[in-house]
């Protein structure tokens, strides 16, 4: 279709800024291609977590004392880790290579899921794509060690604290694993919420303002993701894992005042 251009009318002229979004997502992809896609990152990261794997087997010994003699130094006298199954110590050091596999290979795992939603993000969405790497894993190790050096010792010397004359603490290492990984990865997890705030933020879904607006329902929400969050149900448990939510709550809505989109005159 022409344009016709009437006397006296002025043609805006092109923005020489303006940089098209590739089309305004019209790079679109069926289904059958997203399935391809997700095949694809899920093999890298497959390959990824193998690969880190078997580094970390080589280091077994040292990562199960790395994990295992602090917990030791907390129980009460007398108190001793067992193993009933003959399996069991032997599988231990399996799983601890492979958690400790994948810490390792988390960049790797992170970057194949920023590839795996960029095509449904604009142009300047994409630019984010290292910073998203960089503070995903930051906070994901970061969670790791405040659940290792902080949380899990206060949780387990809690537990241990039970012990009388009568009855001796020796937990099996299976059930220590089980709990230590499971608030390891929670905190990972929780540790995410600044990158997440930021994210939004710096696409204008959040504001800080509304972030305060809003605390009084983040709290309750927080404390509800800290009873199903938390290994057990025990109070203690889920004060720990509440607690540092609602600071990283709070630093979400620093991030949010300073790195949130500005809105233009």
């Amino acid at each position: 279709m022409a344009l016709v251009k009437f006397p006296g009318a002025s043609v805006p002229a092109p923005d020489p800024d303006y940089e098209p979004e590739e089309d305004d997502r019209t790079a679109k992809m069926s289904f059958l291609e997203h399935l391809d896609e997700l095949r694809t990152r899920l093999i890298v990261s497959t390959v990824s977590l193998s690969v880190g794997f078997v580094i970390c087997l080589f280091f077994a010994g040292q990562i199960q004392a790395f994990i295992m003699r602090p917990l030791y130094a907390t129980l009460p006298p007398g108190g001793q880790f067992i193993y009933t199954q003959p399996t069991e110590a032997f599988m231990l050091q399996l799983k601890m290579a492979a958690l400790a596999g994948l810490f390792l290979a988390s960049p790797i795992v992170l970057w194949q899921l920023w590839r795996f939603i960029a095509p449904g993000l604009y142009a300047h969405e994409k630019r984010f794509a290292i910073p998203f790497v960089v503070f995903s894993t930051f906070f994901f190790v970061a969670g790791g060690a405040f659940s290792h050096y902080l949380a899990f010792p206060w949780a387990w010397k809690f537990f241990a604290s039970y012990a009388t004359d009568y009855m001796t603490f020796m937990p099996t290492i299976s059930a220590t694993f089980s709990i230590y990984v499971k608030m390891l990865l929670a905190f990972g997890a929780v540790f995410q919420m600044p990158t997440l705030v930021f994210f939004l933020a710096r696409v204008g879904a959040v504001t800080a303002r509304m972030l305060v607006r809003n605390t009084k329902y983040a709290v309750l929400i927080i404390f509800i993701l800290g009873a199903v969050l938390s290994p057990g149900g025990d109070v203690v448990s889920q004060a720990l894992m509440a607690g540092p939510m609602l600071g990283l709550y709070a630093l979400s809505i620093v991030i949010a005042w300073v790195f949130g989109k500005r809105k233009s005159a």
